[in-house]
């Protein structure tokens, strides 16, 4: 038998099996990856977030093919047709795949031709000519012939001439080469490493289908294409634009039906002991081969490895939209300090909201500068006058219609009122509309109109991401790269795993949180972060982690999950602001009892908590890796995993696409992450693109690695595109515009040299199809 799962599992991730049994165990009481990540080292090893995330995936899949195996051998035994060689199998079937091509023999089928065949007693015809290729096809077919009759599956038309014979006797042996398992791994194996995929224009929607202009005539090995083409055509052919087709590469042209046998019709014959040698029945069996190949096994390959191949390009997606989301949540909070939102909008003005260090709303306004009103000083003297009241500090743009206008007039402010001393920063609004409309903002701003919600919005997710991007379902965020084509509920899953990571690390001020915040940590469902508030509400805030317990539907179990995540700022014990969990408080007393020092004497000192020996305070159910934590954790409690809060320095004088030069040297903030590059906000308001080849001097495989979205960058410009609003940068300063983008040459060049040749055509489509939230280029949501 295969190894058990927890066994499996160890191999996978490279981990003792008693360390999956213990994260298995925690995950099936209940336990989140979060809490098991950070409280449970000692059962698990020290098992990290990113592994537990893999760990859970995995479970859940190796537990769906058991279920499956399980199902397979009933349906096999029920059939009678289970052997000890197959039962040895379906047993050792490592996953779905191999499970699902035994099973093909045995799988339940509607009446086909092959079993019509079967009724009408043409098996020892097609046993006898593969057997026996001597044999004269015509002459034995003629033995077979017979009436039409009826059976309990329904009217068989019998055998009416030896034509009709031979017909059903080349069914039965095309579902026997079809439905063997190790030949059809071995087809599997070559289509995948010889299959080339094509799309061409459905002649006549050349025009309607010019935005796929790029896969009009387009090829590339089925092993090699990145998910954002894969999924591009995809979309081409479910918007009937494109015919999408696989193929072998030795067929660049569709093969005539007498051309010789391809590699794949070459292997089925091989297994079948099938040549030509001129005898009798041989091309009768060399014409079921290619039969088989056309009909039914490369049918099956082409759904299945095409499925596969969506699949692979889907889970990357997926995987880009995830990183993307967390860089997004774990920005730089603005901190507390006064935020004016601004909503930009032409004729229907831009709306203002002023919300407090706290986020509280304080005054709003709608002003018209834009058309067809024009009012801009009279816009100017309004917003000067609400930032003075409220001492605001600063100012947060949304990056929609009119952004750019709408930068411009907070630009001519901070000349107008150095005094104020504002800064300006132009945020993404993408969802603020999505909450603008939401069962939790019509409760929070119940007052309000909808319209102004979004600048409320706008101006909160300056000061704090975190807290106010929970607000909103993920999806809407807009950091995806083609997130509408993928699976939705892989995407949800994976999606809210990131939220509650993020939350999680960051850790919640239980006494300001809002519910759907409350809601993401670990063990709180919204339900009970909502009776949190209420409780909050009602008996005002807080004063420990204990009192927590009093509130309604807050458990024991709830309250193991979710307390060290859980922050209780100024309150009774220092220890209830860090991510020190109630459980021990015990450490830490003893801790204390030995230095003969109160908590807050040693809080903060960090050369006394570094001369601890952690083993030295260690027992049966706290180890050293958690004790370690603790005094990590009182060097800095509650400390904030997010970097510190800084703004890109648009240059002066470059406001729209005709400021930009060649070789211009801007600072700007990345906007969005995918895998041909980075979108990056250089004060223009059209994004520009830095193609992965030009994103370091060295070799880089995944974006991810080198930029982030919100990080702080100097690019170079390349090339700029005023017609189809197009900026080429590069984040190699020594690259020269007049060379091409050429940077000097560097002990890395080959590689270089192999990376742009890798991706020459993916340099030349990407811009037009790619960017969900930056919507560089062409502004066009794929």
């Amino acid at each position: 038998m295969l190894p058990s799962i927890e066994q499996r599992l160890a191999a996978e991730l490279s981990a003792k099996p008693a360390q999956v049994a213990a994260a298995v165990g925690l995950l099936d009481e209940g336990a989140t990856v979060p809490f098991i990540a950070r409280y449970r080292k000692e059962a698990t090893g020290g098992l990290d977030d990113i592994q537990l995330r893999m760990l859970e995936e995995r479970l859940r899949y190796l537990r769906e093919l058991e279920d499956r195996r399980a199902a397979i051998i009933a349906s096999i035994n029920e059939q009678n047709k289970m052997t000890p060689e197959l039962l040895d199998a379906v047993s050792h079937a490592e996953d779905k795949t191999r499970l699902e091509d035994l099973y093909l023999p045995y799988k339940p089928k509607r009446r086909t031709k092959a079993q019509i065949a079967l009724e009408a007693g043409l098996l020892p015809l097609a046993e006898a000519l593969l057997a026996d290729p001597m044999l004269n096809p015509e002459e034995e077919a003629a033995k077979y012939l017979k009436p039409a009759f009826s059976t309990e599956q329904g009217d068989n038309p019998g055998v009416a001439d030896a034509k009709a014979a031979l017909d059903g006797a080349r069914q039965i042996l095309m579902d026997r080469f079809a439905e063997d398992a190790e030949l059809l791994q071995g087809l599997r194996e070559y289509l995948q490493e010889h299959g080339v995929v094509e799309s061409r224009v459905i002649e006549g929607k050349e025009e309607a289908a010019a935005k796929y202009a790029d896969y009009f005539d387009y090829s590339e090995p089925l092993g090699v294409i990145p998910s954002h083409r894969a999924l591009a055509i995809f979309r081409g052919r479910r918007e009937e634009m494109l015919n999408v087709t696989l193929r072998l590469d030795s067929e660049a042209e569709k093969p005539k039906w007498d051309a010789p046998l391809n590699p794949c019709e070459a292997r089925i014959a091989q297994r079948f002991g099938i040549a030509n040698n001129n005898r009798p029945a041989d091309k009768w069996l060399a014409d079921t081969v290619r039969w088989t190949w056309r009909i039914k096994s490369f049918l099956h390959l082409d759904s299945e490895l095409m499925g596969s191949l969506r699949e692979r390009a889907e889970t990357e997606a997926i995987k880009v939209f995830a990183r993307n989301l967390k860089d997004l949540l774990l920005a730089a909070p603005a901190g507390p300090r006064a935020t004016m939102g601004l909503d930009p909008g032409m004729r229907t003005g831009v709306k203002v909201a002023v919300v407090d260090a706290t986020g509280k709303v304080v005054d709003t306004a709608v002003i018209y500068p834009h058309q067809p009103k024009n009012d801009w000083e009279g816009s100017l003297h309004t917003l000067g006058k609400l930032a003075e009241k409220h001492q605001v500090a600063l100012i947060s743009i949304g990056n929609g219609t009119a952004s750019r206008e709408t930068d411009k007039l907070a630009q001519d402010l901070i000349k107008l009122r150095p005094e104020l001393k504002l800064t300006k920063i132009v945020v993404s609004e993408a969802g603020a509309s999505v909450y603008s409309a939401s069962e939790f903002a019509s409760r929070e701003l119940p007052d309000m109109d909808v319209s102004l919600r979004g600048a409320v919005s706008i101006a909160r997710r300056l000061q704090d991401p975190l807290a106010e991007l929970v607000k909103i379902d993920p999806k809407s965020i807009g950091v995806g790269q083609y997130q509408h084509d993928v699976g939705q509920f892989q995407l949800a899953r994976s999606l809210d795993a990131v939220v509650e990571d993020c939350v999680n690390a960051v850790g919640v001020d239980v006494n300001t949180a809002s519910a759907p915040l409350l809601a993401r940590v670990s063990g709180l469902s919204s339900s009970v972060a909502q009776a949190i508030v209420t409780y909050r509400d009602t008996h005002g805030m807080f004063a420990s982690r204990a009192a927590l317990k009093n509130v309604p539907r807050l458990g024991e179990k709830t309250f193991e999950q979710a307390a060290g995540f859980l922050r209780i700022m100024g309150g009774e014990d220092p220890l209830d602001a860090s991510a020190v969990h109630p459980e021990s408080y015990p450490v830490v007393k003893n801790i204390l009892a030995d230095l003969k020092k109160g908590i807050r004497e040693v809080i903060g000192d960090s050369g006394l908590l570094k001369s601890l020996n952690p083993g030295k305070y260690a027992n049966e159910q706290f180890g050293v890796p958690t004790i370690s934590d603790i005094l990590k954790e009182l060097e800095k409690p509650g400390r904030d995993p997010r970097p510190e809060f800084t703004t890109a320095t648009f240059k002066d004088g470059v406001e729209e696409l005709k400021d930009l030069k060649p070789d211009m040297i801007l600072e700007g903030v990345v906007t969005n992450v995918a895998a041909f590059g980075a979108f990056v906000d250089i004060g223009v308001h059209q994004d520009g693109l830095v193609h992965i080849s030009a994103l370091s001097n060295t070799f880089v495989k995944d974006p991810h690695t080198v930029v982030k979205a919100g990080q702080v960058v100097k690019v170079k410009v390349l090339e700029v595109d005023e017609k189809r609003k197009r900026i080429s940068l590069t984040m190699r300063l020594t690259d020269s515009a007049a060379q091409g983008g050429k940077a000097e040459p560097s002990r890395d060049r080959a590689n270089d040299a192999k990376r742009m040749a890798q991706h020459k055509r993916q340099e030349t489509r990407e811009p037009a199809l790619g960017g969900a939230m930056a919507a560089a280029f062409s502004k066009l949501k794929m």
